[in-house]
């Protein structure tokens, strides 16, 4: 099974070592060149386009960052139409259902299969193989990819045929994480005004009521100030927070706490901490409160 990778971020890059390491062979591509020279010294195949990349390809990974570099990487450079017929892309990145819905319309004309299966994990997690794989599409098409998602995750989970409802839980998903971060910036906030360190309030939560992955990492970043280098950067939650509130539109679902969460986002980027670390949106309620 011949893999083309598109996308070697900080999500990317472990994915598709990986695959490497698990045997697969890989054709790589990414807009700047050294994750490719990394991957290559690996085993992989560079490609100098997304197009060179795909080109026989039994199967398609792509992992760019959001709906403007997909848009790049697969329709602008033609990457699309290379691929041969009874191809199938999986497109692992986080995007607006209204692109997925856009991508299957393209593939369907192209006689090529497209799955959505983002996921849910930070870079150790990546790195780990132990993604949570959230997926929809075609069941032939998602069958024949399964073992390529038994190698990146721990667990694959199925939402239905059409690949927007992937992307709609994942919209979801990171909605409500956003919402665990405000929660506890807020909270924290709150209980310094009367002297206490934040440091033991996040431990008391995420040790008992919320002792949870997202509440646990997020929290101690808080708690530790450490917000480089970002594993998740906060401009990409006002990217997913303003995704969610688009899908949420198109189905006529109200999500008032979203526009709260979009305006917070939109305030730490005032501040110039959009490439820091997801959890450095408690910044905006401790300033608010005259504690920063």
């Amino acid at each position: 099974m011949q893999i083309a990778f598109l996308g070697l971020g900080t999500m990317g890059l472990p994915m598709a070592t990986n695959l490497l390491k698990a045997g697969y062979p890989v054709r790589a591509w990414n807009r700047s060149p050294q994750p490719v020279a990394t991957l290559a010294a690996l085993g992989a195949a560079p490609a100098e386009t997304a197009r060179q990349a795909v080109e026989g390809a039994d199967v398609v990974i792509s992992m760019l960052a959001d709906d403007t570099a997909t848009q790049a990487a697969l329709i602008d450079s033609g990457a699309l139409q290379a691929l041969k017929p009874g191809a199938i892309h999986v497109n692992m990145a986080t995007i607006s259902v209204a692109l997925a819905n856009r991508l299957l319309e393209l593939h369907q004309q192209q006689g090529v299969a497209y799955l959505a299966a983002p996921v849910l994990g930070r870079v150790n997690v990546a790195e780990a193989g132990q993604l949570q794989i959230l997926a929809a599409g075609d069941a032939t098409a998602l069958a024949s990819v399964q073992p390529l998602f038994e190698v990146l995750g721990q667990k694959t989970w199925h939402f239905g045929d059409r690949p927007e409802q992937a992307n709609a839980v994942k919209l979801s998903v990171n909605f409500m994480i956003a919402s665990a971060i405000g929660t506890m910036g807020e909270a924290v906030a709150l209980a310094q005004g009367y002297g206490v360190d934040k440091g033991s309030v996040l431990d008391l939560v995420t040790s008992t009521l919320f002792a949870a992955p997202v509440y646990k990492g997020y929290g101690q970043a808080m708690a530790e100030e450490r917000f480089e280098p970002a594993g998740f950067k906060l401009a990409l939650g006002l990217k997913d927070v303003r995704l969610a509130m688009d899908a949420a539109e198109k189905v006529n679902v109200p999500l008032p706490l979203a526009s709260t969460l979009r305006d917070t986002h939109i305030e730490a980027l005032a501040h110039g901490e959009g490439h820091l670390d997801w959890a450095a949106l408690s910044r905006t309620s401790a300033r608010r409160a005259g504690q920063a």
